[in-house]
């Protein structure tokens, strides 16, 4: 995994150019306890692959389905984890965090 978000934001960029439907999300604001802080990159292709982090765990995979939602429609989505909602133990942020995510595809 790239943890640089220069690195991500190349490979995004690469796999635009080399013809693969792109979307990137991003940490946009925290809470509490978050393991990525705001500004984080998680760049998802239209096969399902990714680079880069914007949590961990299962939030990463949730990030991915909706990336790949974002990708065939094309609409942006915001994208919220935290242990206020009942998805907070599903995807792993039951340690009193709270973490907005912003996904958008590449044009």
């Amino acid at each position: 995994m790239l943890t640089r978000d220069e690195d991500v934001l190349a490979a995004a960029e690469s796999w635009r150019e080399a013809g693969r439907d792109v979307a990137i999300a991003t940490v946009v604001e925290t809470w509490g306890s978050a393991p990525r802080p705001v500004g984080s990159h998680l760049v998802i292709d239209g096969e399902g692959n990714f680079l880069g982090s914007v949590s961990g765990g299962c939030v990463e995979g949730a990030v991915v389905e909706e990336a790949a939602e974002v990708i065939a429609e094309g609409a942006p989505r915001m994208l919220e984890f935290g242990v206020a909602d009942e998805t907070a133990w599903r995807v792993g942020l039951s340690c009193g965090g709270r973490i907005k995510v912003y996904v958008e595809k590449l044009a």
